[in-house]
């Protein structure tokens, strides 16, 4: 508007000043003759060109302009920034490296009005991933993020550089970062495959008594197997589409499903049959987790909310909207915040379980969040997605680090108490890292099931049992796998090749 504004009056400008003189010329003796129709045009255009071109093309001065209202102003990185409306307190964050939202033209929620970015810790990762060079061409574009309204965070210098430009700076690191040395964890092998379902097995629980385990399948079965023989114990039919999550209560002998079909189901293990449906879901769901403590089940769903049940009477008790495409994985706890999602587009979200609202949304993600797991000890989590791993702390979702190498889509974490993460991914690889450190000390590749295509060596879920002595992975070729730690490995027949100076962590 300012633009059209400005522009419409320099065009009044030239307008008037050229019908001074249109169809006249002054001759030598002073009096004015009319010009023919092909000079009269060489003549406009010389003197537009001369006389207003510097005026045309002259940049727009907003500030002489103002409207009405506040203006959204961008930061050093180009993105918008969205301020709350004065007198009102913030209470929602949007904190990452990425611009949210993520998709174009998705209009901003009132809980997602206000954005800070690049973070205090995300500006010191930058400046220390960054190399010299790329720092000093970026220096511009970072600087004034960093020292505008904070103070400049510790392990960092801000250096000027005089000659040349004069407002030249660049922001150099004191000290590289390096790895600690990480904990000798024994590698895993493999030592079952079960076979049983007729499609891939996308899901995988085991009971809290550690007696036995269910897994759900695209052939619409949900199966109980003896965790000991890995024996079928039980078929549970019901679901009209692909088994998307199971959960074991430990609180009720309840077990519950969801699938695509839309259905979220409690089965009452004493009978073997459906005593609940939870409705409301418009599209397939993709996930479920109780809450340890209160009788609450959260599901997440391809229609880009998750819902939050009432397990006894079947309400639900909140629609948590915000997120703009797929909810792929939820997860639960007793501390706040209570209730983790991550989704397609590329965030992650952190939700305040009584008001049913978001508290901080994560966008340092580039790509799709499959997979979100709680550390069972710290206070801390981890987030899959095709870029990396990331590390998170609670409450507030600071960054800690990236676990970088897993390079494939990641549909599955799973850790135990000893700190042992492992991913899984769509590729058939299993990654195991050292939760602390990032340090990567095995990879594994299983081989598919005899009759199945090596594409169909992707990995769903996995998880430990209860005396996180075995580790289940459910797969595309139908099986189930089970692995547990090599017994006669040592540090010295399976050391850790590590080095303190090499730089390990790459934080984008």
């Amino acid at each position: 508007m300012v633009e059209e504004v400005q522009k419409h009056s320099v065009h009044t400008l030239v307008f008037r000043s050229l019908k001074r003189t249109h169809d006249m010329f002054v001759a030598d003796n002073g009096k004015p003759v009319p010009l023919d129709e092909e000079s009269h045009k060489r003549k406009m255009a010389v003197k537009l060109r001369n006389e207003y071109g510097p005026v045309l093309h002259m940049p727009t001065l907003k500030e002489n302009f103002k409207e009405k209202g506040p203006q959204n102003a961008s930061d050093s990185y180009g993105h918008k920034q969205y301020p709350a409306n004065q007198g009102q307190e913030v209470e929602y964050l949007v904190t990452g490296t990425h611009p949210y939202p993520s998709g174009p033209g998705v209009a901003l929620t009132a809980d997602t009005k206000i954005q800070r970015m690049p973070s205090e810790s995300a500006a010191q990762s930058l400046a220390v991933a960054l190399p010299p060079s790329q720092a000093r061409v970026d220096a511009n574009r970072a600087a004034p993020a960093v020292g505008s309204d904070r103070s400049q965070p510790a392990g960092m210098t801000l250096a000027v550089m005089e000659g040349g430009n004069a407002k030249n700076s660049a922001l150099m690191a004191k000290k590289a970062p390096t790895m600690p040395k990480p904990q000798w964890h024994p590698p895993w092998k493999l030592y079952r495959v079960i076979s049983g379902h007729l499609g891939w097995v996308r899901c995988i629980a085991v009971e809290p008594g550690n007696q036995w385990f269910v897994t759900g399948s695209a052939d619409r079965t949900i199966k109980i197997w003896d965790l000991a023989s890995g024996k079928l114990k039980l078929s549970l039919t019901g679901h009209i589409s692909t088994v998307r999550g199971v959960i074991v209560s430990a609180r009720s002998p309840y077990l519950f499903s969801c699938g695509e079909d839309k259905q979220v189901k409690c089965w009452d293990l004493e009978y073997n049959k459906v005593i609940r449906h939870y409705h409301g879901h418009l599209s397939a769901v993709y996930g479920l987790d109780l809450h340890p403590t209160i009788d609450v089940l959260v599901t997440c769903s391809r229609d880009s909310t998750a819902r939050i049940w009432d397990v006894r009477t079947k309400a639900s008790v909140h629609t948590l909207s915000g997120h703009t495409n797929a909810v792929a994985t939820v997860r639960c706890q007793a501390a706040e915040p209570q209730i983790i999602t991550g989704s397609h587009d590329t965030t992650i979200r952190l939700w305040d379980l009584v008001a049913g609202k978001t508290r901080v949304t994560l966008t340092n993600h580039k790509k799709s969040v499959r997979a979100v797991v709680l550390h069972p000890r710290h206070y801390t989590f981890a987030s899959g997605s095709p870029d990396n791993i990331k590390q998170w702390k609670f409450p507030d979702g600071s960054f800690i680090q990236n676990l970088s190498g897993h390079n494939a889509i990641i549909n599955t974490l799973t850790v135990n108490s000893d700190g042992v993460l492992v991913s899984g991914a769509d590729n058939g690889t299993m990654h195991l890292w050292d939760w602390r450190t990032g340090y990567n000390f095995q990879r594994v590749h299983a081989a598919v099931q005899p009759g199945s295509l090596d594409s169909e060596s992707g990995i769903f879920a996995c998880a430990f049992d209860q005396s996180e002595s075995r580790l289940l992975t459910a797969e595309a070729d139908k099986t189930i796998k089970v692995y547990r730690e090599d017994d006669t490995a040592t540090e010295e027949t399976h050391p850790i090749s590590w080095k303190p100076e090499i730089i390990k962590r790459k934080r984008f």
